[in-house]
């Protein structure tokens, strides 16, 4: 039975929800103090992610991206805004393909990788590799950053670019390393290959690109390095932010604002 102290101490607990904002409830029913949706910092960032939909190297949307949506620790999130603002001057804009990502997307992504008769084929995400090499090539791994709510993997669209043709699931796209115009549909400046491919293209000092590519790479390099993110060396779309690293991996789960 509850004690009178008890019943007032829940009284005024209710009454202090009740009270917040819905957006501020939301916050506290959905994630750790610490964490905001990118589009609160930023509405002007381009936003197409991934793995809340089937055009990914699973082919399908990854257990607790319950929306699309970019959530990120605040810090993160206001070096991103900073970004932005730098490219603006520039006429480009970010575009974020993933962010925040439950510890619970990371392992299924850890059972696509074993599991040789995964349907559909994605073998376009990974062209010339058996997708069993993917852990010891270093392209998945059991822990991630972007658990940490520091990650990022982004790329960069002209400012006024028109919105890319509609990904279908059905479609034949050729290789993430082949030309441009083969890939899926992505309104992004070409870098050479699509995002999360699995190939040494992907390195981003890879020299086997295009002069104007090995550019647009260097261009996000470059924005990112000047406020504060590391790049990883195999993949030229993820950065992460270390200065608000606390390397506490969140399950949570990313719901509509």
């Amino acid at each position: 039975m509850c004690s009178a102290r008890l019943r007032g101490a829940l009284h005024w607990g209710l009454v202090a929800l009740a009270l917040l904002p819905p957006a501020a409830a939301a916050a506290q029913s959905h994630g750790p103090a610490g964490f905001v949706y990118l589009s609160d910092v930023d509405p002007s960032i381009r936003q197409d992610m991934r793995y809340a939909g089937s055009n990914n190297f699973t082919g399908r949307p990854l257990p607790g991206y319950d929306a699309g949506e970019c959530v990120l620790r605040r810090a993160a999130a206001q070096a991103l805004a900073r970004v932005q603002a730098d490219l603006a001057r520039a006429n480009l804009s970010l575009k974020v393909y993933d962010c925040y990502r439950p510890a619970r997307a990371v392992k299924a992504m850890a059972r696509w990788a074993a599991d040789a008769q995964a349907r559909p084929d994605t073998s376009r995400f990974y062209p010339g590799l058996d997708k069993r090499q993917l852990f010891a090539l270093g392209y998945i791994a059991d822990h991630s950053a972007h658990s940490r709510g520091v990650a990022i993997d982004l790329s960069i669209v002209p400012r006024n670019a028109p919105s890319p043709a509609p990904f279908n699931a059905n479609a034949r796209y050729g290789s993430c390393a082949g030309p441009s115009s083969a890939r899926a549909p992505d309104d992004s400046l070409d870098m050479g290959t699509g995002f999360d491919c699995f190939s040494t293209r992907s390195y981003t000092r890879d020299s086997t690109i295009a002069a104007e590519q090995r550019a647009h790479r260097q261009t996000l390099l470059d924005a990112m390095r000047r406020h504060g993110f590391a790049n990883y060396f195999r993949e030229w779309w993820h950065f992460s932010y270390p200065a608000a690293d606390t390397r506490t991996e969140y399950d949570f789960p990313i719901v509509k604002r």
